[in-house]
C-alpha cells in the first residue's frame, strides 16, 4: 500500500525489452523503435503532429517540460501539495534557470478557476519588479487521487488562455485517470487546452519509461538540447521506445489502471463505514488518503501492511496505493482487519 513505484513489472513490457535485446541499433534515440513509439503515440492521442521526447524519470519530464514554456523570469502556478512543488527537490527551479514556483491551495487537489484568476492578478504584467505568470501546471490524477474531469481542465485553459499562458500536465498517473473518467486521452489533453504533458509509465507497470509530450507546436526546439545538457539522453533509447509501445499496445495501460482503480475501490467500499477510518478525498484513481486511529495503524503495520502518512492539505493522512499488481486477497485481508 506504500506505492506504486514499488510494483514489478508487467510480463508483457519485459518480454518487449527482451524481444528488442537482438543486434545493433542506431543510439541516442535514432532507431525505428523510438520512431515507432513517437507514431503510437500520436495514434493514441489523435494527433498527427505532436512531438514526443522519451525519458526514463517523471521528474525529468516535467521539469524539462516546464524549462521548455516558461522563461526563467516566469511565474509557474501549481497546487501546494503537487509533486512538481513539493517532491522534485527544486529540479524544476534548477531546469528554469531559476523561475518561481506559485503554490495554489485548492480544494481536494485542484486548481479552482477562480483561484487561478487570482493568483494571476496578483501579478504585474510588464513591471521589472514582479515575476511574469508564464504557466500552469496541474497533475493528472492529482496528490490527493483525484481526477479532473476534460470540463475542468477546459475550464483552467480559458482563463490561462486570456492571458496567453500555457498549460502542462504531470500525468504521473495518466492512466488512472482516463480509465475513471472514460474519455480519450484526446480530450484529456490537447482538446482541452493543455499544452504539454508529463506521460507517466512507470507507476503503471513498465521498467522505466516516459515521455515529455508537446501539443499546439508549443515546443519550441529546445527540448533535445535540455535533455541532452541534464543527463537525460539515453542512449540504448529503443529499450525504452520498445515498452512505450507494448504499454500501449492492446490496451495493457488502460487494463493495468483498471485494476489498480478497481482495487482501490473494493478497499474503500469495504471500509468506509467501519470505525477507527476515515477518507480525507473523494476516492476516484488508485491512491486514497485516509485518517487512521492508532490503534488500527498499529494493526495494520504489524499485520505487513506498510504505507506513507503525510500532511495533505493541512491533515495528517496515511496514503493508501494501489497497483496494477495488488492481489485482491490483500484486498480482503486489509478489509477484515479494520472490520474486525
Amino acid at each position: 500500500m506504500r506505492s506504486d513505484n514499488n510494483s514489478g513489472v508487467s510480463p508483457e513490457i519485459l518480454k518487449a525489452i527482451m524481444d528488442e535485446n537482438a543486434g545493433d541499433a542506431v543510439a541516442y534515440g535514432g532507431d525505428n523503435v523510438t520512431e515507432a513509439s513517437q507514431k503510437k503515440l500520436r495514434e493514441v492521442f489523435e494527433n498527427k503532429t505532436l512531438k514526443s521526447y522519451n525519458l526514463i524519470s517523471g521528474t525529468a519530464a516535467n521539469s524539462l517540460i516546464i524549462a521548455t514554456l516558461s522563461p526563467t523570469f516566469g511565474a509557474i502556478f501549481c497546487h501546494q501539495d503537487s509533486h512538481v512543488y513539493g517532491d522534485e527537490c527544486g529540479a524544476n527551479e534548477f531546469q528554469t534557470g531559476g523561475a518561481k514556483l506559485v503554490p495554489l491551495k485548492g480544494h481536494n487537489g485542484k486548481i479552482t478557476t477562480g483561484e487561478l484568476e487570482e493568483a494571476i492578478g496578483r501579478f504585474i504584467i510588464g513591471e521589472a519588479h514582479h515575476s511574469q505568470p508564464s504557466m500552469l501546471s496541474i497533475a493528472q490524477t492529482t496528490e490527493a487521487g483525484t481526477v479532473y474531469t476534460p470540463d475542468e481542465i477546459h475550464a483552467l485553459s480559458s482563463v490561462l488562455k486570456k492571458h496567453n499562458l500555457k498549460l502542462h500536465m504531470d500525468g504521473a498517473r495518466f492512466a488512472n485517470a482516463i480509465a475513471k473518467i472514460g474519455c480519450s486521452p484526446a480530450e484529456m489533453t490537447w482538446q482541452a487546452g493543455v499544452d504539454a504533458l508529463s506521460f507517466g509509465t512507470t507507476k503503471n507497470g513498465t521498467l522505466g519509461a516516459e515521455a515529455a509530450i508537446f501539443f499546439n507546436d508549443t515546443e519550441d526546439g529546445s527540448f533535445i538540447y535540455r535533455r541532452m545538457r541534464s543527463g537525460h539522453l539515453v542512449s540504448k533509447m529503443r529499450f525504452i521506445s520498445a515498452q512505450i509501445i507494448a504499454y500501449l499496445e492492446e490496451d495493457l495501460w488502460l487494463n493495468n489502471a483498471a485494476h489498480a482503480n478497481a482495487m482501490a475501490d473494493k478497499l474503500y467500499q469495504g471500509v468506509k463505514e467501519a470505525d477507527g477510518i476515515s477518507f480525507s478525498f473523494p476516492v476516484q484513481s488508485n491512491v486514497m488518503f485516509a485518517v487512521l486511529e492508532k490503534e488500527l495503524h498499529e494493526k495494520l503495520w504489524q499485520a505487513g501492511f506498510r504505507f506513507y502518512t503525510r500532511n495533505v492539505a493541512g491533515v495528517s493522512s496515511t496514503r493508501l496505493v494501489t497497483s496494477f499488481n495488488t492481489d485482491i486477497s490483500s484486498i480482503e485481508k486489509f478489509i477484515n482487519i479494520v472490520q474486525n
